[in-house]
């Protein structure tokens, strides 16, 4: 078995709560990946690393310059960048693709890796008890509204995003993990335990677990970057959850 290892992260939400505390995680953020660059042999960015990211056809997010640069330089490299848009940087266009290197996924993604079978996901609208947000995401994602969102001049839709992701923080705070109530587990048993899937691995939750659906399935929530700096790694022998040492 090959020594190279599979690294998983979401939810930095860079650019929350304000400048200097985001550059406080950025830098870590950029610290994690330099070390896992030396063994990785694939990274999977797994949504809302931006806590906001709209990109007009000529203006993109200010800011960033650090993660960007690194995540450029990592695929300029040779090394594997998977990007998952989540329900704060779902506006993800050509830009970050095409400036980074970085693989896109606006979709779940059923993927093997190092022999493993995984189904890869932000996870955002899983819940099919929150109509509220499935609701709002079918706003966000019509190509109509999006047309008009863009006509709105940046500064004031950048302030007006701000807003509204801070108030969406401020509403939802992190539940704690129940299993027999955890949406997660619940869409996972429904839809996907006859797939032949190993790995289950979502972001979206902000709560890090790792939980044995069956002998043969685990369910991993891999936490933030807000709080708890978690990682999710896989050597092709088992998949651990830990704790960013940065």
């Amino acid at each position: 078995m090959s020594s190279q290892k599979a690294y998983f992260i979401s939810d930095a939400h860079l650019g929350s709560p304000d400048p200097e505390k985001s550059l406080q995680r950025e830098i870590k953020l950029v610290q994690f990946l330099e070390q896992a660059r030396q063994d990785a042999s694939v990274i999977y960015l797994m949504g809302d690393i931006f806590d906001f990211w709209y990109e007009y056809k000529s203006v993109v997010p200010r800011g960033f310059i650090r993660i960007l640069g690194k995540i450029t330089e990592l695929c300029d490299s040779g090394l594997e960048v998977h990007y998952f848009t989540g329900n704060h940087d779902l506006w993800v266009y050509d830009y970050l693709p095409e400036e980074t290197g970085v693989i896109l996924h606006r979709e779940p993604l059923i993927t093997e890796i190092f022999g493993k079978t995984f189904y890869l996901a932000h996870g955002d609208g899983i819940d099919e008890k929150d109509r509220t947000f499935r609701f709002l995401k079918k706003i966000f994602t019509n190509s109509f509204l999006q047309w008009c969102f863009s006509r709105i001049h940046p500064n004031f839709a950048f302030a007006l995003a701000n807003k509204w992701s801070r108030y969406s923080h401020d509403q939802h705070g992190v539940p704690p993990f129940e299993s027999e109530k955890e949406p997660f587990v619940l869409y996972a048993r429904k839809y996907l335990m006859d797939q032949g899937i190993d790995y289950m691995v979502f972001g979206h939750r902000h709560c890090p677990v790792l939980y044995p659906l069956n002998d043969t399935t685990d369910l991993v929530m891999l936490g933030d970057w807000l709080s708890n700096f978690t990682i999710g790694i896989f050597d092709g022998k088992e998949f651990q959850l830990k704790r960013a040492n940065t």
